[in-house]
């Protein structure tokens, strides 16, 4: 963290300095206002570009591991979990159905059982403590 904030520090203080040196030559008029314009604008852009590259190339998180000890509390069974995942990646009943070879009434069975396992009224709600308890990614 302390490396950071020094290397931000450092950052915003030579960018400090390059305007100070820019207004200074400005007063002086060493150079048309074009040419101030542009050097700021690639700047920023040079700027935008490293920022951008900083901030896609932060480490991803490795693969995603199921809390199992959470999954046997809970007793879900395989096909409950097919279910909540297909859940979580917003499939209707009917989609999930066709999906999985089921019929609809069958999938309402298992979104009813893991409501009442999850202790949930709505999908939304189902799919957000799965995934606060690592069940599905």
């Amino acid at each position: 963290m302390i490396r950071t904030i020094v290397l931000w520090a450092l950052v915003l203080a030579v960018g400090a300095f390059a305007l100070q040196w820019l207004e200074y030559r400005f007063v002086v008029r060493a150079f048309s206002w074009q040419v101030y314009v542009g050097l700021i604008g690639t700047a920023c852009a040079v700027g935008g570009a490293w920022v951008g590259w900083r901030l896609a190339a932060r480490a991803r998180p490795e693969s995603f591991r199921r809390n199992d000890a959470a999954l046997a509390a809970l007793g879900l069974t395989g096909q409950e979990m097919k279910v909540l995942e297909r859940l979580a990646a917003g499939l209707s009943n009917k989609e999930i159905a066709r999906d999985l070879g089921l019929s609809p009434n069958t999938v309402k069975t298992h979104v009813a059982n893991l409501y009442g396992k999850l202790d949930v009224s709505r999908r939304t709600q189902a799919v957000g403590k799965a995934r606060d308890l690592i069940l599905i990614p």
